[in-house]
C-alpha cells in the first residue's frame, strides 16, 4: 500500500529553513514514509493514539498516521540539540 505524505503548514515552513544536506536526508526519510510509515527509527508518542516521532539525525519528524485515509500527516519538524529539554 502506498501512503500519501502531507506536510502541515508548520512542517512546511520548518522544512524550508533546514540546511541543504539535512533537507536532503529529511526528504529521503519522507519518501521512505510513503512506502512504509513504520520504517526507520520511530516511536509512538504517549497519550496520543495516532501520533508518532521519527528520528532523522538531529531532526525529529512528528506525524500522525490516518489509517482510514491512507495519509501520513507530518505535523512538525524540529531540531534536537543538547540543550533541548525533555518533558
Amino acid at each position: 500500500m502506498s501512503w500519501k505524505v502531507t506536510l502541515a503548514s508548520a512542517a512546511r515552513k520548518q522544512f524550508r529553513r533546514v540546511p541543504g544536506r539535512d533537507r536532503d536526508r529529511l526528504s529521503a526519510a519522507l519518501g521512505e514514509t510513503e512506502a512504509d510509515p513504520w520504517a526507520g527509527d520511530i516511536v509512538h508518542l504517549r497519550g496520543q493514539p495516532t501520533a508518532w516521532r521519527r528520528r532523522v539525525g538531529d531532526w525529529r519528524v512528528l506525524f500522525d498516521i490516518l489509517h482510514e485515509d491512507g495519509v501520513v500527516l507530518t505535523a512538525d519538524i524540529r531540531r534536537r540539540t543538547s540543550t533541548t529539554c525533555r518533558r
